[in-house]
């Protein structure tokens, strides 16, 4: 009897042990693996049993102002920055940058649309942002930016495909074969693309130039194909003769001038221009110096034909 009621008598001394006095026995619950221990810590500081280890206050102290710091840099938008000049200083500063597939667009253009500075971070920098930077350039049709850790940012670029250089009154501008605009010409080595003058000039020149590009000997000659009131176009000749096409039938009068041209060497003589607007009829027209010495011609044969007619008197 008297162990039955001492073993009682423990039953219920141990319930009352607990933390900030809840009750931590059997019949109320149990608490999982995890939490046990830092029960019992605590229970262990609420009875006066627990002792901080040294400096304990200061390391909470520093604790708490570095999660406020950190907070309030959140909280004012700064912790970026702060990313950036732990990481950078961690080994991650960004040192090298490979650029490749540029032909026309200058790396020290693509280095500044980066927008890096000596501590750039490969861990904040943002390649999305960079690659949308770079589209915008002129000659960029797309690209793609990588970061490869530990500082190393890979750029590679697709440009552009230049087709001719558009003469829109006193400005000329590099465009695609579709007539969008590149960039202004600015000399190199566009100037050996095809020179495309007048409104409307742009849009309907690559169909033109395929036409005339079926005849290589023609198409090595023409230095400039000029759009006119936005229905035809004329040729201007590397010798400066101008070849006027008709609005129709265009294949067909390119062929005639090719024969011609084979047969009579057309394109070599002293003329200024070729007009083939007409389906009955070539109309040349002679250069000012042709003229002159046609018209001399023209004035001395009466002479010559009456001091012919005179002898035989």
């Amino acid at each position: 009897m008297f162990a039955l009621k001492s073993g009682y008598g423990r039953e219920v001394r141990g319930a009352k042990s607990g933390v900030f006095g809840l009750s931590l026995s059997a019949e109320h619950f149990v608490l999982p693996r995890l939490l046990r221990k830092p029960v019992r810590i605590l229970a262990r500081f609420g009875r006066g049993e627990f002792t901080p280890p040294p400096y304990a206050a200061s390391m909470l102290t520093a604790s708490f102002l570095a999660a406020s710091s950190l907070y309030g840099a959140y909280l004012g938008g700064h912790m970026p920055a702060m990313v950036q000049g732990v990481t950078a200083r961690s080994g991650f500063a960004v040192d090298q940058i490979k650029v490749s597939g540029n032909r026309e667009t200058s790396e020290i253009d693509i280095l500044d649309k980066l927008e890096l500075d000596g501590w750039t971070s490969l861990v904040g920098f943002n390649p999305e942002s960079a690659r949308e930077r770079i589209v915008s350039l002129p000659w960029v049709r797309e690209a793609a930016v990588r970061k490869v850790y530990p500082n190393t940012i890979e750029v590679r670029v697709d440009e552009r495909d230049a087709f001719a250089i558009w003469q829109h009154g006193s400005q000329l501008s590099v465009i695609e074969k579709d007539g969008a605009v590149i960039a202004p010409y600015v000399g190199g080595r566009q100037a050996m693309l095809p020179l495309v003058v007048g409104l409307g000039a742009a849009e309907g020149a690559a169909a033109f130039v395929a036409k005339v590009q079926a005849y290589p000997e023609l198409a090595s000659r023409v230095r400039g194909y000029i759009r006119v009131g936005e229905r035809r176009w004329d040729m201007r000749l590397d010798n400066g003769i101008t070849v006027k096409l008709p609005e129709t039938q265009v294949e067909a009068a390119l062929a005639d001038l090719v024969a011609l041209d084979k047969s009579d060497a057309l394109l070599t003589r002293d003329i200024a221009a070729v007009d083939m607007r007409f389906t009955d009829r070539l109309v040349v027209q002679l250069t000012p110096e042709a003229m002159e010495r046609r018209q001399d011609e023209l004035k001395a044969k009466p002479k010559v034909v009456k001091a012919a007619t005179g002898k035989r008197i």
